[in-house]
């Protein structure tokens, strides 16, 4: 059954390369949605996908590309209706 998780990534998340990572990654997992960096400086992903992946993919967020130095991954299961085609850069 598809779900649709809401992510938020506090920490040096910005000037990382982390969202092409996450892309990147997400794509490997079969996942659809959004990655884009937040006024405030963090990183919100929006995955849509099997809860199996969606964990594997929440795991990967605490550590993303080796310049990024994550200190908290904030998630939230969100409505699955607004579904994505692919997984983009935003």
């Amino acid at each position: 059954m598809k779900q649709c998780k809401r992510y938020r990534v506090k920490g040096r998340v910005q000037g990382v390369f982390f969202r092409a990572a996450t892309r990147k990654q997400a794509r490997r997992l079969g996942l659809t949605g959004i990655v884009r960096n937040l006024p405030n400086g963090d990183v919100e992903v929006i995955a849509c996908g099997n809860r199996d992946e969606l964990h594997k993919l929440a795991a990967w967020l605490w550590q993303g590309p080796p310049s990024a130095a994550v200190i908290e991954v904030i998630s939230e299961s969100i409505d699955a209706q607004d579904s994505y085609d692919e997984f983009v850069v935003r």
